[in-house]
């Protein structure tokens, strides 16, 4: 039998989630209302937002059909240029301005230092989400894509939200792509749990007391990150 610092370490997948996880809050709202301040001129746009919001209540609460409505009425048409401008700037601010969790970052840089696989996976759009992957030194990030006509913003989600089933099956493509390494899950709500059950590892982070509860039930420990 080898001795055991002769055992090659294998590196894990760590597949962190962005919103309320490496984030302290929401980032696509912020996102949208930060270009409208860039683009005024657009704020009039807005009067279909109760319109979307009362269809998605009264229809199939279908979370990818919302965020594609209020990303078309903010950015549609509008060219790569000038999003991505946005984008740049966008993703800066959020270490800038002190808005990812000190935790999330421990625990990301405990990971790089071990040789891991950094995987951010979202259900925030790739309209910004794959720049602070980059920001964050991420190897891959899975995210909702979103349509483009040519250089412009048509809006239209390209691939399914990624949330809850479809995080899974995002799981499963990266345990198919990594087949020799344990895969450990970052999450902080209760649709992140579907995913999280199928890592080898997982940590629900800040979730709040039903997604603790549900947690709990799965085994799955529980932390908070400041």
């Amino acid at each position: 039998m080898p001795a055991p610092d002769s055992i090659p370490h294998r590196p894990a997948v760590a597949l962190f989630d962005l919103d309320g996880t490496l984030t302290r809050r929401d980032t696509l709202l912020p996102f949208l209302f930060g270009y409208l301040l860039r683009h005024p001129k657009r704020m009039w746009r807005l009067w279909r937002l109760p319109l979307a919001l009362a269809a998605y209540l009264a229809l199939d609460r279908d979370r990818g059909k919302l965020k594609s409505r209020m990303i078309r009425m903010v950015m549609q048409g509008d060219s790569r240029s000038s999003i991505g401008a946005w984008t740049d700037s966008f993703a800066g601010t959020l270490k800038a301005r002190r808005r990812l969790r000190a935790g999330a970052l421990a625990a990301l840089e405990a990971h790089r230092a071990a040789g891991d696989h950094l995987v951010l996976l979202s259900a925030s759009p790739d309209l910004y989400v794959p720049g602070i992957g980059r920001l964050l030194g991420f190897e891959r990030t899975l995210c909702t894509e979103i349509q483009w006509r040519g250089d412009r913003l048509d809006g239209a989600l390209e691939t399914p939200n990624r949330r809850g089933a479809e995080k899974t099956r995002c799981l499963l493509g990266l345990r198919a792509q990594y087949p020799e390494s344990p895969i450990i899950a970052y999450g902080n709500s209760i649709s992140d749990l579907d995913h999280m059950r199928s890592a080898d590892r997982a940590l629900l982070v800040n979730g709040n007391a039903a997604a603790r509860r549900m947690a709990a039930k799965w085994a799955i420990p529980t932390s908070d990150w400041t």
